[in-house]
């Protein structure tokens, strides 16, 4: 695997790149937006370790950047800040993890070699649906000639509903699923997510709906 560090702070870097070479992993390292975005669109690495406060552009703005340009390379988010709002912004605009500093070494390698096995399994095959199609490789949902890049969390959760599009998915096995049966997720992190996911389709302008059932869970509707 090789992992790109995209962080200003310099000691941080450097106890992160020996992290990566204590486990055999090809690393690289950088400390402003700009370079990482470069050093990111040149397609050699398995996952991207992005701090959100740099120098030149910031990691939501690296984000966008590599997305817009269908790099759907695994991003995970470095941050100080324990702001919903900036974990929210972040992994809409296309990251696919975070993580609050301080973080424990352990934790950020389990981090790692999960995006690393997502991006493995990703084949090149769509979903389609009605109006819609997901492209399973670059992560994008499109309708017609319009498109837009999809978060992890995001994705996971569509591609859920589109595996079975006439069936109604509880809210359980959305969260055991996606965030994991032993993580803290509960129904309104679906939930928001789903509102992510509405507000996609009417981007795209589709008439696809992804209607709750009370009590139960979500299926998808075609639109007339």
């Amino acid at each position: 695997m090789r992992v790109l560090i995209v962080e200003d702070e310099r000691r941080l870097a450097d106890a992160l790149c020996q992290i990566m070479r204590e486990q055999k992993y090809g690393v690289d390292a950088v400390y402003d937006g700009r370079d990482g975005l470069d050093y990111a669109m040149s397609g050699q690495y398995d996952v991207v370790v992005l701090d959100v406060m740099l120098p030149e552009r910031s990691g939501f703005e690296v984000v966008r950047a590599l997305r817009a340009q269908n790099n759907a390379v695994p991003v995970l988010l470095l941050t100080a800040r324990d702001e919903i709002s900036d974990k929210v912004t972040g992994l809409d605009c296309g990251a696919d993890d975070y993580m609050t500093k301080p973080f424990s070494p352990e934790e950020l390698l389990a981090r790692v070699r999960a995006l690393s096995r997502r991006q493995g399994e990703v084949q090149h095959e769509e979903l389609r649906y009605a109006d819609l199609c997901l492209n399973l490789s670059t992560r994008t949902l499109s309708r017609g000639e319009k498109s837009v890049s999809l978060g992890y969390k995001e994705f996971e959760v569509l591609h859920i509903l589109l595996s079975n599009p006439r069936a109604i998915t509880p809210k359980e096995e959305l969260i055991t699923r996606v965030w994991g049966a032993d993580s803290d997720a509960e129904d309104n992190n679906v939930e928001a997510y789903i509102s992510f996911l509405r507000k996609k389709f009417f981007y795209l302008g589709s008439r696809t709906a992804i209607s709750a059932v009370r009590k139960v869970g979500y299926r998808l509707e075609a639109g007339v």
